[in-house]
């Protein structure tokens, strides 16, 4: 009886010896903070683990950060309900990463790891197949010059290294992914590592694509919002197993769970598409930069027109700058020519100067192609009474309506609200009174029609292209030759190259450089000689035209005369003279809600408890934002200017957190905010 009593408490004591273990799990959600998990029996679990677990009444991917710390009694703590060890886990620099990445920017740690976890099933396979196989004999590539040797030397003597950071800079046209290609193939040759190639928009991947197939034989996995969900499920699987050694991808592609990451390279490194505005607010180019150290390996930024960050930490020997100062072969810059605007006197409703109208007419009489730029989506931008001046705005934005004739409409670009266009004028009941001020891209297309009726035409907007598949297609077109005169908004500027390409018009080159914008002409410098970089890639000679009513401005001068390096300098020196980034550090504070008084509120207290006696930070606000009102809420805005040894994210992380805002308001962080609308 003795003997049973002491092997009944003996065997008490060894199964409470084995509670289950107990770990932190993060959740791929707007949280900050991990939550506990319990192991069940047999299921061992580590950190970086990939895990199914119950969250509300639901179930959810999420990874296992650490061992638990929770001190609740085993009943309040849910088990993980499946561990996914068929997949690699989280490394701990990647774990390190996300943790940086979230404080650094100010946001949830959970929203940094939805980026990583973007789709609900990892286990579930589909139709979807996506070929990793590689045949290295049936890489190709284009023979390099002598400057572009020493270019991808530099860059393939760097991997296998450590951290560093390479900026490729080269002209329009000066071979700079031919350069970038040669390193690709190098690792596929010598290794069995991943290679991730960002671009800042997916219309720039439809030629790039074609490009590498070309050269290597295979596709790489692409990873961008025209991708179909089961393709990026396949996508996922493929690049977490390692099976995916090339990836190329718009800005999230970068927080994917690589398996042996060695490489990222950030094409037109400047652009602004790389800003994450929404949701977790983040520049890819700086998050490229940050996971390459946590990971130590080399990231190389590309751009013809590297933004001033970059440009300056080269020039500080921060990062080592390659330089590719000419076009590749024959081809030679285009002649850049303004045109003044002041000077002539076109009709009602005409956009086109007579110079250009020439030009584009004989360009495509001689067998040309041309390029008409407007950055401005619609027919015009402005419906008004001219009757009573009723004018056309967004109930919810503090935005005119656009009108659309393609599709017959007034529509917001902010919030998408959209209606038919009235008969009559809704303030005075007057008919045949409405009258559009203002050209968009489809005005240009009216206007066109009438001067070479026999062009093919197409246009390339964002809302007249209505899917990935009609982007494609119509670079296509482009580049077999199908269209004579292509029109469009930002998305033709950039790294697109159509080897028969003449002329190139730009209608207003001034549009960018209203308003008081810190990057302005640094903005539209980029754009308009990006633009113009698409003339005359190959043997024909391309010719620019500026039409504009500021011929005298620094960015126009810089662009005619061709010295990019002074107007970089100039500006440089403007910002170290204004203390501006990037000598100093910029954090924005949005503060938006339903009910204005209590916006205004909520931004004035916060003003209120800033240290602003510290005189290393700068306080500017509150303000109304430019767009005032934005998808049905008030906004008003604040800025800080902080000395670049101020801990920026933990004041300003902290600084918010020390006011109370009402539940109806929202505050959003903006580390090193590249927009101030």
């Amino acid at each position: 009886m003795v003997y049973e009593c002491v092997c009944t408490i003996a065997t008490q004591y060894f199964f409470a010896s084995m509670k289950p273990e107990q770990f932190e799990i993060l959740l791929p959600t707007a949280v900050n903070q991990a939550f506990d998990y319990l192991a069940p029996d047999g299921m061992a679990l580590a950190a970086g683990d990939i895990v199914t677990v119950p969250f509300g009444k639901s179930q959810s991917l999420a990874v296992v950060w650490g061992k638990g710390t929770a001190n609740l009694p085993a009943g309040k703590i849910k088990n993980v309900i499946t561990h996914h060890d068929n997949f690699p886990g989280v490394s701990e620099n990647v774990r390190k990463f996300i943790d940086w990445a979230a404080w650094y920017n100010c946001g949830p740690k959970g929203s940094m790891l939805k980026m990583l976890l973007p789709i609900d099933d990892i286990e579930k396979r589909g139709r979807a197949h996506i070929n990793t196989e590689i045949d290295i004999s049936k890489i190709n590539l284009t023979p390099l010059s002598e400057i572009q040797k020493k270019a991808a030397s530099n860059i393939e003597g760097k991997l296998g290294k450590g951290f560093s950071v390479t900026l490729l800079d080269g002209v329009t046209g000066s071979g700079k992914t031919e350069v970038y290609f040669d390193a690709i193939a190098y690792i596929l040759k010598s290794s069995n590592h991943q290679i991730l190639i960002l671009l800042p928009e997916i219309g720039l991947s439809v030629q790039w694509l074609e490009r590498f197939e070309s050269r290597f034989g295979f596709a790489p996995v692409a990873w961008h919002s025209g991708v179909t969900p089961a393709k990026k499920r396949a996508g996922w699987q493929a690049i977490a197993s390692g099976d995916a050694r090339v990836i190329v991808g718009a800005r999230s592609a970068l927080f994917l769970p690589y398996k042996n990451l060695s490489l990222i390279i950030v094409d037109e490194e400047h652009d602004g598409s790389y800003k994450q505005e929404d949701g977790v607010m983040y520049h890819a180019r700086d998050m490229a930069v940050a996971r390459a150290r946590f990971e130590k390996f080399p990231v190389v930024l590309v751009s013809a027109t590297p933004s001033l960050e970059s440009y300056h930490n080269s020039k500080e020997g921060k990062y080592t700058e390659i330089s590719l100062p000419l076009r590749h072969a024959e081809a030679v810059m285009p002649d850049i020519n303004v045109i003044d605007m002041r000077r002539e006197h076109l009709t009602a409703g005409h956009f086109i100067s007579t110079l250009l109208r020439e030009k584009l007419a004989n360009a495509i009489a001689n067998g040309h192609q041309a390029m008409l730029f407007l950055n401005r989506r619609g027919y015009a931008p402005l419906m008004l009474c001219r009757k009573c001046g009723h004018r056309f705005q967004c109930p919810d934005c503090a935005a005119w309506l656009v009108l659309h004739r393609s599709k017959p409409r007034l529509e917001c670009h902010h919030c998408n609200y959209r209606v038919p266009v009235p008969k009559a004028c809704p303030t005075c009941a007057a008919e045949d009174t409405l009258h559009p001020c203002g050209t968009g891209v489809e005005r240009l297309l009216e206007e066109v029609s009438e001067f070479i009726p026999q062009a093919r035409v197409a246009v390339m907007a964002s809302d007249s292209m209505g899917s990935y598949n009609d982007m494609s297609q119509t670079i296509t077109d482009m580049t077999e030759k199908n269209i004579d005169l292509l029109i469009g908004t930002q998305m033709i500027a950039k790294g697109h190259h159509f080897a028969d390409l003449a002329v190139v018009g730009v209608v207003d080159a001034d549009l960018g450089l209203a308003g008081g914008d810190l990057r302005a002409s640094e903005r539209t410098y980029q754009l308009l000689h990006q633009l113009s970089g698409r003339a005359g890639r190959e043997i024909v000679r391309g010719q620019v035209f500026l039409q504009s009513f500021l011929p005298e401005h620094p960015v126009i001068k810089a662009l005619v005369s061709g010295d990019r390096d002074a107007f970089l300098a100039a500006e440089l020196t403007a910002r170290k003279n204004a203390n501006m980034p990037p000598f100093s550090r910029l954090a924005a504070v949005i503060v938006e809600g339903e009910k204005e008084d209590v916006v205004i509120k909520t931004a004035n207290n916060l003003a209120s408890t800033l240290n602003t006696q510290n005189s290393k930070l700068t306080l500017y606000g509150p303000a109304p934002a430019p767009l005032f009102m934005l998808r049905g809420k008030f906004r008003y805005r604040l800025m800080v200017k902080a000395e670049r040894s101020i801990n920026l994210p933990d004041m300003m992380r902290n600084w918010v957190e020390s006011v109370k805002a009402p539940s109806s308001v929202r505050i959003k962080l903006d580390i090193d905010p590249q927009s101030f609308l």
